[in-house]
């Protein structure tokens, strides 16, 4: 399998720095296709210590999160993804910088999400997605606020979606934004 570089940029919209996007080496034969998800060698800056497997129903948003202390990496399976971004690092060159950036099933992609970077995932049709993180989940890094709050500059495509009850009761971003820097004082 080819060993394909990352990239800082998608193809419309600069993402926030650090975050990483790698379309994924596939090999096909006679019998179908393997794609490479992860290898130790690639630079993720993180070291996976938990992988999840996610199944998303049509119309479904998960998040917005973003924490403080762990790295996220995550590959859309199937179906579609729409990956929302917002880096809320006051020392980052991209501070506030929010994006919308599309990822495909059939075109294997993944991406890194260091912390600091708020993210959300919506997906309209049934998806399935698998993500790994640098550290056990814990409560007090799994930060988050409305979906819909106007300062992530956000334009879900949705004004109903299927969220976690989590989700559905999260605070502002002025509220996460404060608890974030609470926790992470040098989060740059």
């Amino acid at each position: 399998m080819s060993d394909l570089p990352f990239t800082s940029q998608s193809t419309t919209d600069a993402l926030p720095v650090g975050v990483s996007l790698r379309q994924l080496p596939s090999e096909q034969d006679g019998m179908g296709k393997t794609t490479a998800l992860y290898r130790r060698d690639w630079p993720l800056n993180l070291a996976p210590v938990q992988w999840n497997l996610v199944s998303n129903r049509p119309n479904t948003l998960r998040g917005v999160h973003v924490h403080h202390t762990h790295w996220d990496y995550l590959c859309l399976l199937s179906g579609e993804m729409l990956l929302g971004l917002h880096d809320m690092r006051p020392h980052s060159a991209t501070y506030r910088r929010a994006v919308l950036h599309r990822l495909a099933g059939d075109t294997p992609t993944s991406i890194v999400i260091p912390p600091g970077v708020a993210h959300g995932f919506y997906f309209a049709l049934e998806s399935t997605h698998c993500y790994a993180v640098s550290q056990y989940w814990n409560p007090s890094d799994e930060l988050g606020c409305r979906w819909d709050d106007p300062m992530l500059g956000l334009a879900w495509p949705t004004s109903d979606p299927l969220l976690s009850p989590r989700d559905a009761t999260a605070p502002s971003y002025e509220e996460l934004a404060r608890d974030l820097m609470a926790q992470t004082p040098g989060l740059s």
